[in-house]
């Protein structure tokens, strides 16, 4: 009897390790989209210390600016140093 429990729970474990892993791969992907779409802006260069302490003023000059910090996620899995803006506009 306990033996049956224990493969049952074995196995039981085994399922929810493969959704864990696919869940994982599924999260990453997503991330990876919107990394891949902010790559293809033609536009993208560092923040300046001075615009990131007007950040308001930025993003009203510059319409569809994405600012990328590298401590985020996506910053962290694009390998961003600095505080990036990508834009379709030159600013």
């Amino acid at each position: 009897e306990a033996a049956d429990k224990y493969a049952e729970l074995e196995k039981e474990k085994a399922t929810l390790e493969a959704e864990i892993a696919r869940l994982r791969e599924v999260h990453s992907q997503k991330l990876s989209n919107e990394a891949q779409k902010l790559m293809k802006m033609p536009f993208q260069r560092a923040i300046t210390k001075k615009e990131q302490a007007d950040m308001g003023k930025l993003k009203k000059s510059v319409r569809g600016l994405v600012v990328v910090h590298p401590m985020t996620a996506l910053g962290r899995e694009m390998g961003l140093q600095e505080m990036t803006g990508f834009s379709k506009t030159a600013f």
